[in-house]
Formats: C-alpha cells, sequence, structure tokens
C-alpha cells in the first residue's frame, strides 16, 4: 500500500510484487508524467515503471509550485523513501536528468542509493555553472521550447491550451534558470548517458562530463537525433535501458 505522500508525487504505469526493480521517470521542463506512459510496452514484464508527478499539472494543477530545483528534489527524496527498500534506477530527460542526479545525491546521503542513474539530454551540474539565460518573458520561453520541439507549436498558438501549459512551463524554466550547478559529490553507482547527435544543449563530449559524478562505470550512448531525441527512438533507447536494467540487477545479485 502507498503513502499518501508518494501517492502524491509518483505514478505507477506498472508496479506489481513481481518488479523487484523500479525505474524511476523524471520529466523534462514543463513535462508531464504521462509522457512515460508507453515505456512499459518496451521493457521486460519484470521492471517497474513509474513516473515522477511534479506540481502544476496534470491532476496536481492545484499543488503549489517548489520554490527551486533542490526543493524539489527534496520532496521527490521524500516520497521515494518507502520505495527505496527495493531496486530503484532513476532515469530523467532535459531538467529531469538534473533533478533525478540531485534526488540520487539525496537517497546516496540517507543511506539507500539508487542501484543505477541514467541522465539524458542535459549537461552535468559542474558544466552548468555560469550558463544560465534569464526566461523574464512567456514569449522567450515559448521561443526556446520551440526552438528545440515545433511539435507543441500548435498548443502555443491556441489561447485556452496556452494559458493551461504556460504556468508550468513558466515555473520550470524559471527554477531551472535559478538552479546553480556547480560541483556535486560523486555517486557511488553507475551512471549512464543519453543524447541525441544533434542536440545542441547536450553533445556527446558535454554528456562525457558525468563521468566525473561516479566512483564506478559511466557509460554514454548516443542515438540519431536532437535534443528530444527519445521521442522517435524510444524503441531503441528502451532496448538500451533493458541492457543496463540486466546488468545492475546481475550485479546486484553477484554482491548479495
Amino acid at each position: 500500500m502507498t503513502s499518501p505522500l508518494e501517492e502524491r508525487w509518483i505514478r505507477h504505469y506498472r508496479d506489481d510484487d513481481t518488479c523487484g526493480t523500479k525505474l524511476v521517470c523524471f520529466p523534462h521542463a514543463g513535462g508531464w508524467a504521462s509522457a512515460y506512459r508507453t515505456w512499459p510496452l518496451g521493457l521486460p514484464p519484470d521492471i517497474g515503471v513509474l513516473a515522477v508527478r511534479y506540481p502544476g499539472r496534470e491532476d496536481r494543477y492545484a499543488d503549489p509550485f517548489p520554490p527551486g530545483l533542490e526543493d524539489l528534489a527534496d520532496d521527490i527524496a521524500d516520497a521515494l523513501t518507502e520505495l527505496t527498500r527495493h531496486q530503484l534506477v532513476l532515469f530523467g530527460h532535459s531538467m529531469g536528468a538534473t533533478v533525478a542526479h540531485e534526488v540520487a545525491l539525496r537517497l546516496q546521503q540517507r543511506g539507500c542509493p539508487p542501484a543505477a542513474l541514467c541522465v539524458s539530454g542535459r549537461r552535468p551540474p559542474h558544466a552548468l555553472d555560469g550558463s544560465r539565460t534569464y526566461f523574464d518573458t512567456d514569449e522567450k520561453i515559448i521561443t526556446e521550447i520551440l526552438r528545440f520541439d515545433q511539435s507543441r507549436a500548435p498548443v502555443f498558438a491556441d489561447p485556452d491550451l496556452r494559458e493551461l501549459v504556460l504556468p508550468a512551463v513558466r515555473a520550470d524554466y524559471r527554477m531551472v534558470d535559478a538552479y546553480r550547478g556547480g560541483p556535486r559529490p560523486p555517486l557511488d553507482c553507475p551512471v549512464y548517458g543519453y543524447t541525441g547527435d544533434n542536440d545542441p544543449e547536450a553533445t556527446p563530449k558535454q554528456m562525457r562530463g558525468w563521468a566525473d559524478l561516479t566512483h564506478t562505470a559511466f557509460r554514454l550512448r548516443v542515438l540519431p537525433g536532437g535534443h528530444f531525441y527519445l521521442v522517435a527512438e524510444e524503441a531503441a533507447l528502451l532496448a538500451d535501458l533493458t541492457d543496463v536494467l540486466a546488468r545492475t540487477k546481475r550485479r546486484t545479485e553477484a554482491a548479495s
């Protein structure tokens, strides 16, 4: 039985007694947990697929936005407390990669680190320092979104839809802007990186900087596409994550 805190923050797309390993997915800025609703179809049946429900969207419209990204990570780490008795693998894309990393650090500090961290389309924190862009108007935010994802243009062209989605997008972008980045302690779990070969925000060279943030293994996979490569390349990404999850399971079994 899930706690009220977990129920508020975590959506369980597939999770039963056979799922000893749980993949916890973190959406991008302005994104929703439902971005991961199809992932159970591409992953083994013994893998739980969970997604983080950020405030201010979907069925959490009435919930206030956190004051900062670190506060968001604090809340999510608290929500995952009961789940840490299982093997957790964290996956985050774009802003979600930064949030997943901050959550991984908090879980490690509490003595229950994740089994692996998977980061996608986001530079490591020490490569973000000094690279902030101030999105002081909605127009600048929308321009930035459409620079990477033209498929969302009809949403912002419709006044009603625009007003529906903009508060969460605005809050996330400003939260990302305020995140200071900088050095972080290394994790005790492996880190797996993913990016598109045409992503200007997270080039393969920049993504390799995540290797500095683990005491153990790092591996980078580059797939075709831009910042949202994972939409068209979902099957290839999930195939690689299946391999990561199998490696994680074998490593845990060998250590026990």
